[in-house]
């Protein structure tokens, strides 16, 4: 995982991650979505070599490009309205959630599952680490204030006026979740999806890694979609 700090709207701390897998295979699966810097070079080297180079969501594109001319043998695979807007840049994709056939196997299934969320405002994709348990997600999921990734930096983390709110065990995620599903019966198919995973860790692009009881933080922040 590489973390960086990132503000929304220029002032809100959310912290951005790129998180980087290794298969089963030795091939290496990067969700891509901070700045392809030397540290996240060598990182990435120490690991394997890239095959797959995933946008997560709509937001989840700027650095896109910068990781497919670092590794030009990997696929680049994001949601549709990513490869729309992409493609008009000059970068090829391999694949395109909400494009492709719904049962579309992109080469990595054997140790990561996907499920698209086609009702959610950013189209993100939700992804499962088996061997691991962990759920890989951009916007799905907060867990604010990002501490780990302004924990180099000399700016607070903490997010004015709303401090703990924005993590999976308070109402307000509940609230934004809710709002941001614009096709609320596609979220509740989608969210009982990941649901069943068995996952125990989250990693998200914004905020803290959740080590335990994963699954309870997601059960509650979909409690809506869920019930």
């Amino acid at each position: 995982m590489e973390c960086s700090p990132f503000a929304r709207l220029g002032f809100l701390p959310f912290g951005g991650r790129s998180t980087a897998i290794k298969l089963s295979n030795g091939d290496v699966w990067v969700l891509a979505s901070t700045p392809l810097n030397d540290e996240t070079k060598s990182k990435i080297g120490e690991i394997g070599p890239v095959k797959y180079i995933i946008g997560a969501d709509v937001e989840h594109h700027l650095y896109l490009a910068d990781f497919k001319k670092q590794y030009p043998e990997a696929k680049v695979i994001a949601p549709e309205d990513v490869v729309k807007k992409k493609s008009k840049e000059g970068l090829v994709f391999e694949g395109a959630w909400g494009a492709d056939p719904e049962n579309t196997k992109y080469g990595f299934e054997d140790d990561i599952q996907h499920c698209y969320f086609s009702g959610f405002q950013n189209k993100d994709v939700a992804f499962f680490h088996r061997a691991s348990k962990t759920l890989i997600e951009a916007d799905l999921l907060l867990n604010l204030p990002p501490t780990e990734q302004y924990s180099k930096t000399k700016t607070s983390s903490r997010i004015p006026f709303l401090s703990n709110a924005i993590q999976p065990f308070g109402s307000l995620h509940k609230r934004l979740t809710w709002a941001i599903g614009v096709d609320k019966e596609a979220m509740k198919r989608d969210a009982k999806t990941v649901a069943g995973w068995d996952f125990e860790r989250i990693i998200p692009c914004h905020g803290d890694v959740i080590e335990k009881n994963g699954k309870a933080a997601w059960m509650e922040a979909y409690k809506w979609y869920l019930e």
